[in-house]
C-alpha cells in the first residue's frame, strides 16, 4: 500500500490531533458549548479516520499499483 506521505509524518499528524481536540474543547467552552469526553473521543476518531482516508487515497485519481 502506497501512502501520500511517509509513515512518520502520518504518525505525527495523528499525534497532533489529540491536543487539537483537547484545546478545541477549551475554546468551545468559552462560547458555552460543552463537549463531553465521549464526544471528544468520537471527534478525534473521526479526524484520524479522515486523515488516514486521505493518506491512502490515490493522488489525482490515479490507479493504485497492482503489481
Amino acid at each position: 500500500m502506497e501512502l501520500r506521505i511517509s509513515k512518520a509524518a502520518l504518525l505525527i499528524l495523528v499525534a497532533f490531533i489529540v491536543p487539537i481536540v483537547v484545546e478545541l474543547r477549551t475554546v468551545l467552552a468559552w462560547f458555552h458549548v460543552e463537549l463531553t469526553v465521549l464526544e471528544s473521543i468520537v471527534l478525534a476518531v473521526a479526524m484520524i479516520a479522515a486523515v488516514l482516508l486521505w493518506a491512502v487515497w490515490p493522488e489525482n485519481g490515479a490507479e493504485p499499483n497492482s503489481g
